[in-house]
Order: structure tokens, then sequence, then C-alpha cells
């Protein structure tokens, strides 16, 4: 094996445990969002990414004086960064205020399914099968979670909140997808898109909320929220996105609603029920399914070389 090639495996290792990391940190985003449910919406938003970006500027800081150069990115970078991390939260809060929370998340998380797809399209992009396979499977896994209880049927009613969700997963998956042609960007420029998403959300939120002085308890999940599933969390994805293996981390993320579910469930926030352990069956066989890889077949004459 060549060194090129090792150091390229290497790195889609790295890329995927960083996108691992996101995903289990997303898990704890429904648990931690249960302390501050009494905020109103676009005040969390901007207070959380608030924190993200002072994480974001820690991590500059620690470059020293050419730690300034890490935020200088296209504009159409900016775009994709504040229309990604923005759009995707505006529309999802838009969601959840104008249809069922149940029915916003099965369509929502169309955008693991989406990323599959959307990757084949890339320069060099391929669709195969097992990754297909992987995210139908996991897409069964988060409708059998989701569906435990009640959902109720569709509504026209709520057809402007279905529409919202739907653009929740096209806008997260797009985003996700593109993030791969702004490889050479570091991930610390991430701190001025949270910074540009906290300023909007603030703006949001003065024009349409009232200010809601928060708790020490409620302070502590800003905080935690801001560090974890809407600070580190970002900082990972945008590593995995632009250096791993786009149809493989779709296909893991539908470990995300199943993971919350298991820590409400351990928090006592929620019961555990068959369709639960059907749904991490589930997840669990799409996420075997994508990393499966046949044998490489030997060349002529070196029976044993997929050996070594």
């Amino acid at each position: 094996m060549s060194d090129t090639t090792s150091a390229t495996r290497s790195s889609r290792r790295a890329a995927a445990l960083a996108g691992a990391l996101a995903i289990a940190l997303w898990g704890s985003l429904a648990l931690l969002s249960t302390s501050v449910r009494r905020l109103p919406p676009l005040q969390v938003l901007a207070s959380t990414f608030a924190v993200a970006a002072l994480l974001g500027g820690a991590r500059i800081a620690r470059r020293g004086r050419g730690g300034l150069r890490a935020l200088r990115q296209p504009l159409a970078g900016w775009l994709l960064g504040v229309g990604g991390l923005f759009g995707y939260h505006a529309l999802y809060f838009y969601a959840l205020s104008a249809a069922p929370p149940v029915q916003v998340s099965l369509i929502a998380y169309l955008w693991p399914l989406l990323i599959v797809l959307l990757s084949a399209a890339l320069p060099g992009g391929r669709l195969r099968a097992r990754h297909v396979v992987g995210s139908l499977l996991g897409l069964a896994g988060v409708w059998a979670v989701l569906t435990a209880g009640d959902t109720g049927s569709l509504s026209a009613a709520h057809a402007p909140g279905y529409l919202a969700a739907l653009g929740c997963a096209l806008l997260w998956s797009a985003y996700s997808v593109l993030q791969r042609r702004f490889a050479e960007v570091p991930a610390e420029a991430l701190a001025g898109t949270c910074a540009a998403t906290a300023a909007l959300g603030l703006a949001g939120h003065l024009a349409l909320e009232r200010t809601v002085v928060p708790t020490a308890g409620e302070a502590l999940g800003l905080l935690a929220l801001g560090l974890g599933p809407l600070g580190a969390a970002f900082f990972a994805w945008d590593h995995a996105t632009k250096h791993g293996d786009l149809p493989l981390l779709g296909v893991l993320s539908y470990a995300a609603p199943v993971l919350s579910t298991l820590l409400l469930c351990l928090a006592g926030r929620a019961e555990a029920s068959p369709q639960l352990f059907a749904a991490c069956a589930l997840v669990t066989a799409g996420g075997l399914a994508a990393t499966a890889r046949s044998a490489p077949r030997p060349r002529p004459g070196r029976e044993d070389d997929w050996l070594h």
C-alpha cells in the first residue's frame, strides 16, 4: 500500500470519527433542549450560537497572530454557512410552530437519505447500492422510533409546516454536500459563521419575541447546548463533510434520533418501547450494510494479494 493511499484512508477514518462525534452530540440535543423550553426559540438560537462563536474564537486564539486568517473564505462560503446554520434552524422552529412535532421530525429526517443521493452528483461521486440500502434501513429505524405513538393524520392546515420541514431536509443535505467544495477552508472559519447566525437570531428575537430572563439552570442549559450539539458538533461536522465519506455519514446520521430517544429514556423523560429497540436494530443494520465491503479480487498471478 502506498504512503498516499495510507494517508488518504487515515484522513477518511479521522473524518468518519469527527462525523460520529457530531452525530453523538446531536443525540443530546433533545434532552438538553428540555432545560430551555421555557425560553423563546430565537432567543435560544441567538444565545447558543453566540456560545459556539466564542468556542470558535478560542480555537482561533490558539493559533496566535495568524489565527484571524482562518476567518477568510469566499463569499459563497459565507452564504452557504450562514444559510445552512441559520436557515435550517429558522425553518425548523417555524415548522414546529405550524405542524405536529412528530410529523415535522419524520419529514425533516429525510436529510440523511438526501445526503446519500446528492453526494453522487459531486465530481468523482458514485452511488453505491450498500449506501442506499443502509440509508433506507436507517430511515425505517427513524420512522419506527418516531411513530411509536399516535402521529395523527396529515392535514392540509399544517401544509406550511410540512413544507418548512421539507425545506429543512433539502437545506441541510445541500449544505452538508456542498461543504466539499470548500474543503480548503479551515473549520475555524465557522466562528464567523456562528457569530453571523447569532446576530441574525438576535435580530429576529428582538423583532418577533419577548425576552425571557433565564434562570441559573436555563443558563447552564444554554451553555451546554452552545458547547455541544450547537457548537462542537458543527465544527466536527464541518471537518467530516469536507474530508469524509459523505454517503456513509448520511447513513450514520440516522443514529442521532435513536440515540436522542435512548437518552430521554435514561433520563426518565420518555418510556422505552419495542419500537425503540426495533429502531436501534434497523439503524445498526443500516450502518453495517453501508460499511460492508466485498473482498477485493486477487490480481492474476497474485492469488494471495488481497491478504496484504
